[in-house]
């Protein structure tokens, strides 16, 4: 019993530790605002939420997500809206403009958009958020490689 109980912990360990290495994730602090982002295939998207929310799978296209937030008065994080865009480069630095969308699930706002890629090529983005109201953009420069599962 107890060595199923390890071998179970072991698969779900690697399992977290692939999908850790097929995304990336980060976040910057603007002081009342922070910018959250991950970038994925879009093949860690089930079909029903691809459809759902429009967006294509596929071994080359990756999504970018993009989240806006602010602390409540609690000192919690939590969502705002804005405007989100962006452009994506990869190494021989050709640029492609990204068209981010705004979702919206209950209280959650992300700003998603989708980007062609080869494996293992590496994507430098430059996105800038505008959080609704606030006049100046946040502007963020991360870059990731994807590979194909």
């Amino acid at each position: 019993m107890i060595i199923r109980s390890v071998t179970r912990f072991m698969a779900l360990a690697f399992g977290l530790l692939l999908l850790a290495s097929q995304s990336q994730a980060g976040e910057k602090d603007f002081g009342d605002y922070q910018l959250h982002w991950s970038v994925f295939p879009s093949t860690m998207l089930t079909p029903e939420v691809a459809k759902a929310n429009n967006l294509q799978r596929s071994k080359s296209i990756g999504v970018v997500n993009i989240s806006i937030m602010t602390d409540n008065e609690h000192g919690q994080p939590q969502p705002v809206g804005g405007q989100v865009e962006g452009q994506v480069a990869n190494d021989i630095q050709q640029v492609k403009f990204l068209a981010f969308r705004r979702i919206q699930e209950g209280d959650a706002v992300y700003f998603i958009a989708q980007y062609q890629y080869r494996p293992a090529e590496l994507m430098t983005f430059n996105i800038t958020a505008r959080p609704t109201g606030y006049p100046q953009g946040l502007k963020v420069r991360f870059a990731h490689s994807l590979f194909n599962d």
